[in-house]
């Protein structure tokens, strides 16, 4: 089971570019069926309603385009990803534990009210780069070119991706330093 949930991963990410290329051979509406299967497959392998929503809306995307031929609906589905995101970590803020909160309790059950708090400021951290990653790629798949949009959906969104998780990282050992003198001084 852990091979199907690598290979969709893998498949996810390499979305863009596959449609990017695609679109060099092919019609929109061939492409459209690369989404249908992404969201076929995603539909099939999840249990959580959040995953099946997607794939619902994946699906939707799909079908706008085999009815119109159009390469515009593939290509925001990037920004529906964001979107869902969003929503996943913002649902959190409203609803507590966040999201980050519960990753973290994983590792620490006892998680200390200034972890939470720092949880809390990780997870709006979070909100905010799926706002700004969304609006950059609904600019790119409204205004660029085809290869502009695959390579900062294929490419650049991944590489700051990356760059969030790695500065979070060292913003936390800073913070767990900093708790752990304090702990000691009071």
């Amino acid at each position: 089971m852990a091979w199907r949930k690598w290979g969709l991963g893998l498949l996810t990410l390499s979305y863009p570019v596959v449609v990017y290329l695609g679109l060099q051979h092919f019609s929109p509406r061939v492409m459209a069926l690369a989404l249908v299967a992404l969201a076929l497959l995603r539909a099939g392998t999840s249990r959580q309603a959040g995953w099946r929503a997607m794939a619902l809306l994946a699906g939707g995307l799909a079908v706008i385009v085999l009815a119109s031929d159009h390469a515009l609906p593939l290509k925001l589905y990037p920004v529906l990803v964001n979107v869902a995101m969003l929503g996943v970590f913002g649902w959190s803020l409203r609803h507590p534990p966040t999201l980050v909160e519960r990753l973290a309790r994983l590792r620490e059950p006892d998680l200390r009210p200034s972890g939470v708090a720092y949880t809390r400021r990780v997870t709006q951290a979070w909100c905010i780069f799926f706002v700004c990653n969304g609006t950059v790629a609904a600019i790119t798949a409204v205004g660029a070119s085809d290869r502009i949009w695959a390579l900062y959906n294929g490419a650049i969104a991944y590489g700051l991706i990356g760059a969030m998780f790695a500065g979070e990282w060292l913003v936390r050992q800073r913070v767990m330093a900093r708790n752990a003198e304090e702990g000691r001084h009071g």
